[in-house]
């Protein structure tokens, strides 16, 4: 079911206001207040908010329905239309879903947290000639098919594993302890397959300290995951290392407790799942000190504090994560795009998106920028440990917001409350 959310544009004309006021802009939005906004720019946000992914869409979608309000408070000259569009978690759904964004008018299309959808949506906008921003999508085929009117804002999985890896030489480091084994468990998924290649073709050149004794993979959808996690603890492997969903992954845990597997820790190699708000709030005390490796918003960043602020003001009883951040983001690089080629002409709109370079954004990382493939190469990893229920970057150490503790307190250990 479609879901059309429209906003209308207000405060243009703060991009008239006073030459002081200009000055006292943040440095990478000034740009956009030197220029007069063009007619409206109507954004196609495609999501999975039911089947399957629906917590993790609409999770993403709470990025995007306060963006207008964060553009206004960080003084940026622009109000974005912006209509949903529900992909029901299927890549065909999505493909029908974008097809009619594009009819519907709609200039920019942003999605779709899933590669599998993500492609389905690529190729249409590809066929079609409307640009596309992927607020979060893994597998590399996105930006290696020479796509003209596609760009990525999020880590190719190479990527994602590369600097998932180098964090986790890092955690044992601080820590001084080193596992010496590990177990791969994934969903064969898109996301999950482009994982697993992906590890098979960069572990052997990283110089790890540990060795991955099994890779074992399931389906997203499985009901039970009993036999698989038998067969990893049988591996007797230190470090647990999941690619995972939502779903899965709470099974998973919840199947590690009644089973009593009690690995050094778990710790992904870049993957969803255990920083999701029904992950913490369905697995309570077993969900803590599990550590996450993956982009994370910068809480040391202006901008993440005033999406913060206004999230915690819509939805008090949601987390912001990282699916609200890079949809936020999204939505980000489709305004200045916007704004800076004036046009809502698919040609010009690339043309801008090609020449992207925002310096103050909420992920950590250098500046939002796209090279000849149409991927952001700049987006940096964190290691996010659930610490009180709560995600929390514990590295990079000058992001840090909690010291690290590694390795996992066992089930029934004190520290669990």
């Amino acid at each position: 079911m479609t879901n059309h959310n429209q906003f209308t544009r207000r405060h243009l004309g703060k991009a008239a206001l006073a030459g002081a006021t200009l000055i006292g802009a943040p440095l990478p939005l000034r740009h956009g207040f030197a220029q007069t906004a063009p007619a409206n720019l109507k954004v196609g946000l495609l999501l999975p908010t039911s089947g399957i992914q629906a917590q993790i869409g609409q999770a993403c979608r709470r990025g995007g329905d306060v963006a207008n309000e964060v553009f206004g408070d960080m003084k940026m000259p622009v109000r974005l239309e912006i209509v949903n569009y529900d992909t029901e978690s299927k890549p065909d759904v999505s493909r029908t879903q974008a097809e009619k964004a594009i009819d519907a008018g709609c200039h920019i299309l942003v999605g779709a947290f899933d590669s599998g959808q993500t492609i389905a949506i690529a190729q249409v906008a590809e066929q079609r000639g409307v640009p596309m921003i992927v607020n979060i999508a893994a597998a590399p085929q996105i930006t290696e098919q020479g796509y003209k009117f596609v760009v990525r804002n999020f880590p190719t999985a190479p990527m994602l594993i590369t600097g998932a890896l180098a964090l986790h030489k890092e955690i044992f480091k601080v820590s001084g302890k080193t596992p010496k084994t590990a177990v791969l468990m994934s969903v064969n998924d898109t996301f999950g397959t482009a994982m697993i290649n992906g590890i098979k073709a960069l572990f052997p050149k990283l110089d790890m300290p540990y060795q991955i004794v099994d890779t074992i993979s399931y389906d997203p959808a499985a009901k039970d995951l009993s036999v698989e996690v038998a067969k990893a603890k049988a591996t007797k492997a230190e470090l647990l290392m999941p690619v995972s969903r939502l779903n899965d992954a709470k099974l998973l845990v919840q199947e590690m407790v009644k089973q009593r597997w009690e690995p050094m820790g778990v710790m992904n190699p870049g993957a969803p799942g255990l920083y999701e708000q029904d992950f913490l709030k369905t697995m309570g005390k077993y969900g803590d000190f599990m550590i996450s490796n993956v982009p994370w918003l910068d809480p040391k960043s202006a901008m993440t504090q005033v999406l913060e602020k206004r999230h915690a003001a819509k939805f008090p009883k949601d987390q912001l994560d990282i699916n609200g951040g890079f949809t936020f983001e999204g939505l980000l690089v489709a305004a200045q795009a916007w704004l800076t080629a004036k046009s809502t002409k698919p040609a010009d709109l690339m043309e801008a998106l090609r020449k992207t370079k925002i310096d103050q954004h909420v992920i950590i990382g250098g500046p939002i920028q796209f090279d000849a493939k149409g991927q952001n190469v700049s987006i940096k990893a964190a290691a996010v440990e659930n610490l009180k229920r709560k995600p929390t970057v514990v590295m990079p150490l000058e992001s840090a917001a909690a010291p690290l503790v590694f390795p996992m307190p066992a089930w029934n250990d004190k520290r669990r409350v």
